[in-house]
Formats: structure tokens, C-alpha cells, sequence
């Protein structure tokens, strides 16, 4: 800390309100609220900070500068407001709401309601911002269907209607709307029809159902059924519209739920507006923290702004632990069971989701990137700490289906690439029924007893795909033929995906994003996929052999048809009964489609 920092902080006050960094150049790095400002601005450069971005934050600052304010709201309010003019480099990047989606209520005689990314000041209602532009043309969808109103651009004045200066289009024709361009209908129902769709557009269908109910009541007392009709078919979609939303509980009329999670330097958030008892609108947000924050300090600045940028005023937030929040008329509860538990709950489930995603789009993201071969078994080398560059690489792996035909397969990569050249498999010969230990067992003992015969290269890196299991009959065999010393064996966990050596009790854990975990992922999907393939060819050729040469009128003929048509034993079984016909024949199908089922395979 240099002195002229020393001596900002010693006249910092002790009171509540904003502090602000700037680097040498005056450029503003970070905006930060605190109760007191001398305590927290202190924290900053006593002991040292784990987040290396909070380092490079506090190596940057030149000056420090503060606003004392009355209350914590102000303190809040005031750094939003200057986070989102100024984007600190080093504050999180709260979302922008300009590129959402809101339904307008124009402000116009008889309002036209339409989807606009466009929010200006003109004194029209802007409802939104929504999340799902498709969610706002659905919507748009179940107003127009159940609320006649215009979608014309007519300037529609007393003026302009009573001089006739109009005429109803085909829109009106079809029931779409009801006329006003001739005064056919009159302002104020308009009016009363715009507060039903603001009642939609709330999650408050029940009180549009109770408005058409009342209109199809006078409709009926009027002797007019045919119109009495079709309101009763609204009222039918939107109760059927409304059993679409996620009814929470008639307890849990208004509220806000929040779920985070937090992951190194980013943070998950789900969030979820309920109104009149349904979810209406879910938000995912992910924002990076670029410098140390409390789990609270973040959480309320995330809050405050999906709270203002989805105009939510709701008077209780529900979240997964307690925050200081700065409002007290605002209750904040932290359920564990009931209604809001399950709420939270289901934020949870959806930030869990939201996460995953964002790891298996950096791991598509690595894939794109890894290094070049030679760099890449450098590191595998150093990772798993072999004593020689791994420049020749087998994988083994066993496959079954439904307890039949055991086969196993193995691919090489050489260099760091496929030798494909070098793929075996092997059909079992030893093994009575299905024993993964034993198949395993015997597969690298012909592949390595064959390799020591004919004096051809040993490989220095042997992955079995499957746990401890496959590993120890593996190695039973590498010992049996004294290669213990001569390779390096390692098992590639099915699940976990953790790395397993020979008498580690513990297994080597590499991150999911990791070039060496992503290589040997890479080799044993590539035998994966060898195997199946392999097992495939293996089970079609044995249902043809065995099974369809005894059907009746089933000659070479016939079987050729069936396998040029459907390639495999499961393209046969996966046909359609009319494909089938027109391969065949209908005679023939009834029989192959009679014994696949008993074969339990249909």
C-alpha cells in the first residue's frame, strides 16, 4: 500500500455510502456500497486477497473517492445507477434489458397491443420485459383469439369515425375484431377489454374468465346464444391456456425466488416471478465476479437488478439462504418445506441446468482449442506421470447387449491421432456367459501375447474403460506376460470419469475442462463407438444366421432384401410395418414381425 493510499483510507469516514476506484489515468475500475466505507475500503489492503483479479484490482488503484449517503436504498440505487452508466471494469456486468422483448399498450385512442424491442418514453404502457419472444407472440395469440381488438395503424379520433371516413376490414368480418373504425364499438368497452389483457399479461386469467363469464350471462338473458357460444369457447382455451402455467399454491400469490450458485469466478442465477399463484415468467442470468464478493453482497446486487429491469414490485423474495435486505417492507424468507420450499427447488433445478450448460459449452469450446499432439502428450506425460512420452496408446473396452453376444474391442492412437490400421476386436472364447472381468482379461492377453510373438511394438499407455474391476483382470494378464514394466496401465471410471492407477486407493481427478481429460475421453469414445459397432455387425449376423434362415420362406434372397434395406438387426426391428410390407411383402412381414416380438424385440 503506497502512502498516498495510506493516507485516502485514514480519512475515509466510518459512515454508510458509495466508494469508487480509479487507476492512474482516471478511468473509474470499481463501484462498491458498504456500511461503512472506511472498513470495507480498508479490508481491500489488509492481509492478502485469494482472487487474482482482486489483486490486479487493488495493484491498479491511484485514488479513491466516496459519497456518504442517508440510507442503504440510496446506497443500492445509487451504485446500480452508476454501475450501468460507467461499466467498471471490475464490477459484475449487471444484464441490459434493451434487447428483450415487451408486448406495448400504445397510447392512442382505442390502444393497438403489439410485441416491440423498443422502449421509448411516450407515454404508452410497456408491460415486460419478457424473456421469450415466442412467450410474448403466444400471448399476443391468446389476447387476440379471446379480446377482439384492432390491429390496424388508423388513427381512430371521434372526429375522423363520426365523418365515416372508414371502413371495417376483413378482421372484423372474421370476429377478430369488433368495428371501432365505424363506432361499431365504443371507447370505454375497448378500454374495458386493454384492462382484461393487462390482466393476461399479470397471470390473472381468472378475472378475464369472470369478465367473459358476465358477458356470456347478458349474451344468454339477450335470447343471444350463438354469441353466448363463442364466449363459452373462450372461456374453455383460456382455463385450458391456464392449466399450461406451473399452479404453485393459492398460499403463494406474489412473490420473487432467486436461486445462485456460485463456480469459481461465475455466478448462476434463476429467477421467478409468481403472480395469482403461477410462475409467469423464468429468467436464467450468468455473470462473471471479477473481484472478491461476498455470496450476500452479490446476491442483492443480482436481486436489485432483475427486480428493476423486470419491473417487479412484489412485497416477498424467496431465497435459498438469508440476505440483509434493504427495504423492511420487503420480507425476505428462506423456506425449507411447503409451496415456496418447491419453488425453490425448482429455481435450483433450473440454475443447476444453466451451469451444466455453461460447462459442456467451455468443454466444446476446449475441444475446438486443444493444443497440437506433441504438446498434448506432454501434458498426458506429466499428468499421469509416465516415465516415457506416450506416442503409442491402446484402449480397451467389452460390450453386451441384453446378456448376448460378449465381444471386445481396442483402438490405437499413435502421435496423438488414430492408427485405425491397428483396431482389433476380439470375439470371447473363453468366458462362459457375461463376465466383464474375465472378457477383459482375456481380450488384452491375446492383443499383448500376439504383439510379444510377432516382436511388434509395446504400447507405453494402456486404457481400460471401466472402473477398479476391469483394471485388476487386465493387469492380471499384463503380468502374466511380465509387461508390468514395460507399460503403463491406467482405468478410465464410466461415470465419475476419474482416472484409476494400479494400488492408488484414491483415483486422479482432473478437471472437467482438462486438454489430457478431454484426450483420453476422446480415445474412449472412439472405442466406444468401435465396439458397438462391432457388437452390431456381430448380433446382425447371428439373427441372420440362427433366426431368419429357419422362418418359412425366408431364402438368401429374401435376408439380402432385408439387410440392402435396413443395413442392421436393429433397422430391422425398428421398421415400419408398412416399410416392411414394401420390402418383402405382407405375408412374409406378418411372420418376421410375429418373431421379433418374441424375441423381444419389437
Amino acid at each position: 500500500m503506497t502512502d498516498s493510499i495510506k493516507d485516502i483510507i485514514r480519512r475515509l469516514p466510518e459512515s454508510s455510502g458509495i466508494y469508487r476506484y480509479y487507476n492512474q489515468e482516471g478511468a473509474l475500475l470499481y463501484v462498491g456500497k458498504a456500511k461503512n466505507i472506511k472498513k470495507r475500503v480498508s479490508s481491500y489492503f489488509i492481509g492478502k486477497a485469494a482472487n487474482r483479479k482482486t489483486i490486479e484490482l487493488v495493484r491498479r488503484i491511484h485514488q479513491i473517492e466516496y459519497t456518504i449517503v442517508h440510507t442503504e436504498t440510496d446506497a443500492l440505487l445509487l451504485e446500480n445507477t452508476l454501475i450501468k452508466q460507467y461499466k467498471p471494469v471490475f464490477n459484475i456486468e449487471l444484464k441490459d434489458d434493451k434487447t428483450y422483448p415487451y408486448i406495448v399498450i400504445k397510447k392512442e385512442p382505442f390502444p393497438r397491443v403489439f410485441l416491440t424491442r423498443k422502449k421509448i418514453n411516450d407515454g404508452s404502457v410497456y408491460l415486460g420485459p419478457f424473456t421469450s419472444a415466442g412467450k410474448v407472440r403466444e400471448l399476443i395469440n391468446v389476447i387476440r383469439q379471446n379480446l377482439p381488438i384492432r390491429t390496424c395503424r388508423l388513427l381512430l379520433n371521434d372526429h375522423l369515425i363520426k365523418a365515416n371516413k372508414y371502413k371495417v376490414c376483413l378482421e372484423y368480418q372474421i370476429g377478430n375484431c369488433k368495428g371501432p373504425c365505424e363506432g361499431l364499438q365504443s371507447e370505454s368497452d375497448y378500454l374495458n377489454q386493454i384492462n382484461q389483457i393487462k390482466n393476461i399479461l399479470n397471470g390473472n386469467i381468472r378475472s378475464v374468465i369472470r369478465f367473459l363469464k358476465e358477458e356470456m350471462s347478458a349474451y344468454a338473458a339477450e335470447m343471444k346464444f350463438e354469441k353466448a357460444a363463442i364466449i363459452k369457447k373462450k372461456i374453455v382455451f383460456l382455463e385450458n391456456y391456464q392449466s399450461k402455467s406451473i399452479v404453485v399454491n393459492a398460499t403463494v400469490q406474489e412473490a420473487d425466488v432467486f436461486y445462485y450458485i456460485r463456480k469459481d469466478e461465475k455466478v448462476f442465477v434463476n429467477y421467478l416471478m409468481v403472480r395469482n399463484g403461477a410462475v409467469i415468467l423464468a429468467d436464467n442470468t450468468t455473470l462473471e465476479v471479477k473481484i472478491e464478493e461476498s455470496d450476500e453482497e452479490i446476491l442483492s446486487t443480482v436481486i436489485n437488478n432483475i427486480r428493476t429491469l423486470f419491473n417487479s414490485d412484489a412485497k416477498e423474495i424467496v431465497v435459498p439462504y438469508s440476505i440483509n435486505w434493504i427495504d423492511p417492507s420487503i420480507k425476505v424468507t428462506v423456506p425449507t418445506v411447503g409451496a415456496k420450499a418447491q419453488l425453490l427447488e425448482m429455481a435450483a433445478l433450473n440454475a443447476k441446468h444453466l451451469k451444466k450448460e455453461a460447462e459442456m459449452k467451455s468443454i466444446l469450446h476446449l475441444k475446438n482449442q486443444l493444443p497440437d499432439s506433441q504438446s498434448l502428450l506432454n501434458q498426458l506425460q506429466q499428468k499421469l506421470s509416465l516415465s516415457a512420452l506416450p506416442l503409442h496408446i491402446e484402449c480397451f473396452d467389452n460390450s453386451n447387449f441384453q446378456g448376448s453376444n460378449p465381444v471386445s474391442a481396442m483402438v490405437c492412437f499413435k502421435n496423438g491421432i488414430p492408427s485405425k490400421k491397428d483396431y482389433r476386436t476380439f470375439h470371447v472364447r473363453s468366458v462362459e456367459g457375461i463376465d466383464d472381468f474375465a472378457t477383459m482379461k482375456e481380450a488384452v492377453f491375446r492383443r499383448y501375447s500376439r504383439l510379444l510373438k510377432e516382436m511388434a511394438p509395446i504400447p507405453q499407455l494402456v486404457i481400460i474403460d471401466g472402473g477398479k474391476g476391469q483394471l485388476h483382470a487386465a493387469a492380471e494378464s499384463i503380468k502374466q506376460l511380465s509387461l508390468s514394466d514395460q507399460l503403463t496401465l491406467i482405468g478410465l471410471a464410466k461415470r465419475e470419469e476419474n482416472i484409476f492407477f494400479l494400488g492408488d486407493k484414491e483415483p486422479l481427478q482432473l478437471s472437467i475442462g482438462d486438454p489430457v481429460l478431454l484426450f483420453i475421453r476422446k480415445i474412449r469414445d472412439e472405442v466406444h463407438r468401435f465396439g458397438i459397432r462391432f457388437h452390431r455387425n456381430t448380433r446382425s449376423k447371428g439373427f441372420i444366421k440362427n433366426d431368419l434362415e429357419t422362418l418359412e420362406g425366408f431364402g438368401k434372397k429374401t435376408i439380402e432384401k432385408l439387410l440392402k434395406r435396413f443395413r442392421s438387426i436393429e433397422g430391422i426391428s425398428n421398421a415400419g410395418y408398412d416399410e416392411m410390407i414394401d420390402c418383402i411383402g405382407k405375408s412374409k412381414t406378418e411372420i418376421l414381425m410375429n418373431h421379433i416380438k418374441k424375441k423381444g424385440g419389437g
